[in-house]
């Protein structure tokens, strides 16, 4: 065994990991990172990026996107004048296309790590006990010691008891994204956002989805204005979508999965080719070996940290999917920014109440602080202000004006509490939202702001303007 030492080392090269990795090494630490093989390139190495880059949110982006043109090209071209006959699509260049755009950024990564001088590591690392003030871990065949760790280990799909993922007929988020072509039947347990993201892009391939929900209420945790515009779009668009479902029994055969399970109506039972298990994720803790140095876990698994991601050891911290709160990959890379910037003795920075969920179905949700039911619940008075994108001279010019914006703002400071939207780039108009709350800023205030036209942001300005009745074009 060889003895490394460095000031900081991270476990994971997810957005996390890498993030934290990348920014330690910016302020003048020696850094290392360690990845193990969980996602290998075809040479065997480890790739970085975590879940996030290798499977999860940029190669499902990349097949919704082609999932999309393929949609637009035989529905909505027509009404551009624009005859298309004839369109099929290639799953397997479908694809490509997205492996070779996974393996473009994984690679990328390992650029920056060279230009920051960032060590890799190759190899699962876990804990191994102390020597004096630093942590001793072992990373693959190698002892190391650091200063500083960083727990960036990330989360992994959660499975359900009795029903086998093999990730060729019954697949988590990993096999969902390799169908090698669109099944006739699909089923999806779960309608969080990887069940919807996912059975969106096979149902504009032409498959027939069916979503199974076990909570009674669709998407609890988006705004209920926004949730119940979403499943009348999405029932509209084919999706059969069932709530307050009780899975029973799962049987694989020849043909396909058969599921039984029990709605409001009674038994029933689900025939498909695939079935995607879709009820979250847990964290991934799996061989740290936290007990060597006595790491604490709370009762959901996750390291416990406080509000800037220490744990109870000293000069160990935790980022991510790994720790309390949303399993974002944004709000992991800025939890390791701020743990970097922390280390180096400054004042790192991460506001949980302005950190943005998007879900990006068509047409896409996206929001940001409290929901209209959170203030109702706490008692906070508020004005809202909703305007539709019907509203939207560009939305009309792009053929489709579904959905709405939604600002909610105190009703006595005029302080913006949350914004809700629901359509076309929802993901990047709810950006501006964010700046504003970052910055305490009033409805008023985005309300004076001049918007460009023709614009989708044009529909913000105007919600702003609705909280005081003001609205100008609705």
């Amino acid at each position: 065994m060889s003895n490394k030492q460095f000031d900081v080392l991270v476990i994971g090269g997810g957005p996390g990991g890498y993030v934290a990795a990348i920014r330690a090494a910016q302020l003048g630490f020696n850094t290392a990172c360690a990845e193990s093989n969980a996602y290998a390139d075809p040479k065997g190495e480890p790739r970085l990026g975590g879940t996030c880059l290798n499977v999860g949110c940029i190669p499902s982006k990349a097949l919704l996107r082609s999932s999309e043109l393929f949609e637009e090209a035989n529905h909505s071209f027509a009404m551009h004048g624009i005859s298309a006959k004839g369109v099929s699509i290639d799953v397997p260049t479908m694809v490509g296309r997205k492996n070779t755009i996974v393996t473009q950024l994984t690679g990328g990564i390992r650029g920056l790590f060279k230009k920051n001088k960032v060590t890799g590591l190759n190899g699962h690392a876990s804990f191994a006990g102390k020597e004096g003030e630093l942590y001793k871990l072992k990373v693959g065949a190698e002892e190391v010691l650091a200063k500083h760790v960083i727990i960036a280990t990330g989360s992994k799909p959660r499975h359900l008891d009795g029903i086998p993922v093999d990730n060729k007929v019954i697949c988590d988020n990993v096999g969902a994204l390799d169908f090698e072509a669109a099944p006739k039947r699909l089923g999806v347990i779960g309608a969080g956002v990887i069940g919807l993201e996912m059975g969106s892009v096979w149902r504009r391939l032409g498959t027939e989805v069916t979503v199974l929900e076990a909570m009674p209420d669709f998407l609890p945790f988006a705004d209920q204005d926004i949730a119940k515009e979403a499943l009348k779009l999405f029932i509209k668009q084919g999706l059969k979508i069932s709530t307050g479902v009780k899975i029973g029994k799962v049987s694989v055969a020849k043909k396909g999965v058969t599921v039984e399970y029990e709605d409001k109506d009674g038994a029933k039972k689900l025939e498909v080719d695939k079935l995607i298990v879709s009820v979250g994720r847990i964290p991934n803790t799996d061989g740290l070996n936290g007990d060597a140095v006595g790491l604490k876990l709370n009762e959901r698994g996750q390291v416990e940290v406080n509000g800037h991601c220490q744990t109870n050891l000293p000069n160990v911290w935790a980022v991510g999917d790994v720790v309390r709160g949303p399993m974002l990959a944004h709000k992991a890379s800025e939890e390791g920014v701020m743990v970097a910037e922390m280390i180096a003795g400054q004042a790192g920075h991460c506001n949980f109440d302005t950190i943005p969920g998007v879900v990006y179905t068509h047409p896409e949700i996206a929001w940001v602080g409290k929901t209209e039911q959170q203030l109702k619940v706490e008692g906070i008075a508020y004005k809202p202000g909703k305007v539709p994108f019907m509203a939207s001279g560009r939305a009309l010019g792009h053929g489709d004006a579904s959905g709405f914006v939604k600002v909610l703002a105190d009703a006595q400071t005029d302080r913006i509490l949350g914004v809700h939207i629901i359509g076309n780039n929802a993901s990047e108009l709810i950006a501006e939202a964010v700046v504003t709350m970052e910055f305490a800023g009033a409805s008023e205030d985005l309300g004076r702001i001049c918007h460009a036209h023709p614009t989708l942001s044009e529909i913000v300005h105007e919600a702003a303007l609705a909280c005081d009745k003001r609205a100008l074009h609705f």
